[in-house]
Order: structure tokens, then sequence, then C-alpha cells
């Protein structure tokens, strides 16, 4: 007889996080370098199959395709991991409702995949978007996995603020959906579509901010340590995204003459895919991925870790280092 010192479905479901952050950074930088079409089949990689690319021509070759390439390649690992937290759920006491949300995790990167082929088949915008923003679905999924997977934590904070924190997750999603229209604007798009998707987009970001700033008050003396510490850290994000968001701005369109004198006023704007502007760029678009995970964190803690049912159903000693006897 042996007692694991590992919680495994932790463990995996980290693993996962981990994973799925890099694969979305691959894919806001794929965006960012217009990079979507640079290997024009899939499944297949220029007729070879995916995992038997050439490694030599795949770390040797152009900017765009190293992107590409890569960004599938991270797709079939988090798919695997996927798998594999589905698997380990279902062996493993950690309640029906981390085993079924391991499932939906499953079908998420299944869709997502699809959706990526669709993307390239097709050479469709609308497809583009759409894959956009299931992305951050299901690092919002994977982080719940996380945190589910955690022991039990502290009483939950008070009703109102457990409320603050359940819309902070939802705002930021919304957020990165109308990110994802601006990220993918067809070059035919009126301008007064695209002034009314920047106005959109900036209101959002201002209701984000409020609510952290809310959140941040609403959890500072509610006796759960826990949900403070990710209500301090996502009000952090948020303040960085602002400032990213500005010189994502500045990076693409330049700054608004009407906000400098004659002297300070720039004559073309930062080129987005140099390596400055692609930097700001992507960093926004990343971070903003970050802001909805670390809002799903603070709302499953803010609600005492995770729900009842879970806590009910898993044995506490299942929670302190997975304690699970084998033979």
């Amino acid at each position: 007889m042996r007692l694991s010192r590992f919680n495994l479905p932790h463990l995996v479901a980290c693993l996962l996080v981990a994973a799925t952050a890099v694969l979305l950074s691959f894919g806001a930088l794929v965006t960012t370098y217009e990079a979507a079409m640079a290997v024009p089949d899939w499944p297949a990689t220029y007729g070879h199959n995916m995992f038997l690319f050439p490694l030599a021509e795949w770390l040797g070759g152009p900017w765009d395709l190293f992107l590409e390439h890569g960004h599938r390649l991270l797709g079939a690992l988090v798919g695997l991991i996927a798998l594999a937290l589905a698997g380990v759920g279902w062996r493993y006491p950690v309640g029906p409702t981390v085993r079924w949300l391991a499932v939906a995790a499953v079908a998420l990167v299944v869709v997502q995949g699809g959706l990526g082929g669709a993307r390239v088949l097709l050479d469709d915008t609308t497809v583009a978007k759409i894959h956009a923003c299931t992305g951050p679905l299901f690092f919002a999924v994977a982080v719940a996995l996380a945190v589910l997977t955690r022991r039990p934590g502290p009483a939950a904070v008070p009703r109102v603020a457990a409320g603050l924190c359940a819309a902070l997750p939802v705002a930021a999603y919304a957020q990165l959906v109308a990110g994802a229209q601006l990220r993918h604007l067809d070059p035919a798009t009126p301008p007064r579509v695209f002034h009314a998707l920047v106005g959109t987009h900036v209101v959002g970001g201002l209701i984000v901010a409020g609510l952290a700033v809310a959140v941040l008050a609403a959890t500072y003396r509610g006796g759960n340590r826990g949900a403070w510490r990710w209500s301090l850290l996502a009000m952090a994000f948020v303040a960085c995204q602002l400032a990213l968001g500005i010189g994502t701005w500045i990076a693409k369109y330049g700054v608004p003459s009407a906000f400098l004198p004659d002297a300070w006023r720039m004559a073309e704007p930062i080129v987005a895919r140099s390596g400055p502007g692609a930097v700001i760029v992507t960093a926004h678009a990343v971070l903003g991925m970050v802001i909805l995970g670390a809002g799903v964190a603070l709302a499953l803690t803010a609600a005492g870790t995770m729900p009842a049912s879970v806590r009910d159903a898993v044995p506490a000693a299942a929670f302190r280092g997975a304690r699970r006897v084998t033979a």
C-alpha cells in the first residue's frame, strides 16, 4: 500500500491551463501577423501529415509558417491534455460537475479545431471571428477545472460581492468578443460600423475596469483572502490592459492629431506587424484572455472555491494531496 502525494486531476488541469495559454498566444500572433493562410491546406501541412511535417522546414521556414504550424501542433497537444483530464476525472473522486466539465472541454477543443480548419479551407473572416471567440471560452473552462479540482477553500463572500465577482468574467468575455470583431475586421467595413465597434470596445473596457474596482472594494473585508488576492490580481491586469489598449490604437492607427501639438504629431502609425507593434497588439489580445481566466478563478473562489454539490460529492481527503490509496 502507498499514498500518492499529488492531486493528479488538479495537476493535469493546471497543465491544460498552461498549454492553452501558450496556444492562445500563438493564435494571437497568427492574427497579428495575418498568418492564418500561411499553410493553405488542412489538416495536412503542405501535403504532409501535420505531425510529420519536416522539422527543419518548420523551424527554418518563414515566420508565418512557424506561427501557423506551431499553432496547429499546440492545438493537438491541448486536445490530448483535455482527453487525459477527462480520463483522470472519471477515475478519481472529483464529483460530477468536474467530470462533465472535463467532457465539455474535450467537446470544445474538437469544435475549436474544426473551426480552425474551416477558417483555412474557406478563408472566411466570419469563421475567424467565431474561432477567436471560442478560444477564450475554452480557456475559461480550463481555468474553472483547475480551480474546482483544488481542495475546498474558505467560505463564500457575501451575495452582493459574489454577484460582482461573477459579473466580471461575463463582462471580460463580452469585451473579448467585441475585440475579436476589430481584430478580424473586413477591409470593406463601412466607417460608421468601425466607429460603432470601437465605441463598443471602449465602453466595454470601462465597464470591465469599473467592475474590477467594485470587486476589489467588495472583497477587501469579506474574509475570503483567496477572493481578495484574485481581485487584486484582476485589477492589476485590467490597469495594464487599459494601457495596452491605448498602445494598440497607436500601433494600428497612430495618435489622434487632435490630442497633440503640431510638432508632436506622428507622420504615420507604428506598423502593427513590426516587432514593437506586434508585441503591443498581441499582448493586448492575450491579456484580455488572462483577465477572463482571472475573473473565472475569482468568481469560483468567491463562491467558496466550488459549488456545494461538488464539495459534498468529494471526500475532503481527496483534496488533501489527493491521498488516493493504491495497491
